[in-house]
């Protein structure tokens, strides 16, 4: 129980810069979508390029971070060996990148269908080297058990981002008064908002960042271990493919959409996807928070003899949590809807199956550790590849009739045909007994709730549909806390519901 203790002590502040960052990061999706009406299709264009930037981080680092705290935890390696040949790696990798995409700037935006403006993506290269050569320090700080410095860096861009966004879409607009306007050479003709000033912001806030992991960095210089590295890339290759194939599972229908419906009105329709999806991504937000603290965990505790019954009981307590923010996220949704822009409420009815499509992706994430803690990375791999391929079908055969609901279905495929074979052929080469019968009582549940839930008649008003919804919730927290944290085993507040034992008077 302490080593659980641990992990979500950790958890909890890992998520202080995922969660509680990334919802300060949302004051952007308003900003965005009140100022990008869906019709311009300026949100699309972001949404678009972000998808790519996601997808080349993944290729950047090359399985490079799980890699990392694989290496740096063995006993016959030296830690700061493994650092410095995980940050050269990484670094010449993103280096080269940076070069080959200046060279051919031109023709790859073609290809893009961005031709109109090849300087965003010369300056998202650049962003996307520096992402990933900084994913190895923060690496380094999860290892050495600092989650509060890993905290204020990713806090630092949040809050640096939000400010010269706010500056930007605000206050830039309203100083402008006319052609001669000191801030006209950063406005379009006429005063209107440049889209492109979204990445020049980034380009400045991991900039930033960068320059603040001068400690971490400190008398690093170009070298490596070539034997250390070799039997690194042999391991972190499957995991480049799984991570590829992993990522595109995010991003593919993003990345699909405009080649399938080119043109303004694909564009319109991406950026109300994309703007909808956002409200999807508390889900992602738990299950990132937990992967931060989980990953160094597991591979802490393989040895111990309990390791197993850890990682089932992790797993309950997981779904346990995700199932109730499906809950709350549902419940509310006629609030959260006002996090985006009203010409995007159109793509809402997204939210749930993207919602349930990040669950089956945590719980994939959850069952991963077998294949990495038994080196056998090639499965992972072979179950992301044919997840990934599921969801390509399913977008390209579909998206032509559906449009972007295509895509949200296609997600749940897509991480559903990973999450069985992971947990089919898991049981084969490390057999876990995970608490089914409690997880399927879980997820039976979700579904009644959230079935009542959309029987609640969208004319009622707004107060009596949320009471409602809020008495379904608690309905769901009274059967966790009944079955799995009884009242009296919680700290403080605990001995008021404890029973006085044969030894003790009663109160």
């Amino acid at each position: 129980m302490a080593n659980l203790s641990s992990l979500a002590k950790d958890t909890a502040i890992y998520g202080l810069s995922s969660i509680i960052g990334r919802f300060l990061n949302y004051l952007l999706v308003p900003l965005y979508t009140f100022k990008m009406a869906a019709q311009s299709g300026d949100y699309g264009i972001v949404t678009n390029i972000y998808s790519y930037i996601a997808l080349l981080l993944v290729i950047l680092t090359f399985g490079m971070e799980t890699t990392f705290f694989r290496y740096v935890n063995k006993e016959e390696e030296n830690p700061q060996t493994v650092y410095r040949t995980t940050l050269t790696a990484v670094g010449s990798v993103g280096l080269l990148f940076v070069a080959l995409v200046l060279v051919f700037l031109s023709p790859i935006a073609g290809a893009l269908g961005h031709e109109a403006h090849p300087q965003f993506l010369g300056v998202m290269a650049a962003v996307v080297a520096m992402d990933a050569f900084q994913c190895i320090p923060f690496a380094y700080l999860r290892y050495q058990r600092k989650p509060l410095r890993f905290a204020m860096l990713k806090l630092l861009f949040i809050a640096l981002n939000i400010g010269l966004n706010l500056l930007y879409f605000l206050v830039v607009p309203e100083l402008y008064d006319g052609p001669d306007s000191w801030v006209a050479p950063l406005l379009k003709p006429g005063g209107a908002i440049d889209v492109g000033y979204v990445f020049y912001i980034n380009l400045v806030c991991t900039s930033t960042v960068m320059l603040f992991f001068y400690k971490e960095l400190r008398g690093w210089h170009f070298q490596m271990d070539r034997d250390l590295l070799r039997k690194m890339l042999k391991y972190a290759w499957p995991i480049l493919v799984l991570g590829i194939a992993g990522i595109l599972n995010q991003t593919a229908d993003k990345i699909i959409y405009p080649l399938i419906r080119p043109g303004h009105e694909g564009s319109v329709e991406l950026g109300i996807y994309g703007a909808s999806v956002k409200i999807a991504m508390i889900m992602a937000l738990i299950t990132q928070a937990f992967r931060y603290a989980y990953e160094p965990f597991v591979f802490g505790k393989a040895k111990d003899k309990d390791s197993k019954d850890t990682y089932a009981k992790a797993m309950k307590y997981f779904l346990i949590f995700t199932l109730l923010a499906f809950l709350v996220v549902m419940a509310y949704i006629d609030v959260l809807k006002y996090i985006v822009g009203p010409t995007y409420w159109e793509g809402l009815r997204v939210v749930p199956i993207v919602m349930a499509a990040e669950i089956m992706m945590g719980v994939y994430f959850n069952l991963s550790f077998w294949y990495k803690l038994t080196d056998r990375t090639g499965w992972g791999a072979i179950f992301s590849g044919i997840g990934c391929a599921v969801l390509i079908v399913v977008n390209l055969l579909f998206i032509p009739t559906y449009h972007y609901m295509a895509c949200a279905w296609a997600g749940g495929a897509g991480y559903g045909t990973a999450m069985l074979l992971s947990y089919l052929v898991g049981q084969r080469y490390y057999p876990i007994r995970y608490p089914l019968r409690d997880i399927l009582v879980y997820v039976a549940l979700t579904a009644l709730f959230f079935g009542a839930m959309l029987l609640v008649p969208a004319n009622w008003p707004l107060w009596t549909r949320l009471l409602i919804n809020t008495t379904l919730i608690l309905a769901f927290v009274g059967h966790v806390v009944y079955h799995d944290f009884p009242l009296h085993a919680l700290p403080v507040v605990g001995k008021y519901f404890r029973k006085p034992s044969a030894h003790e008077p009663n109160a």
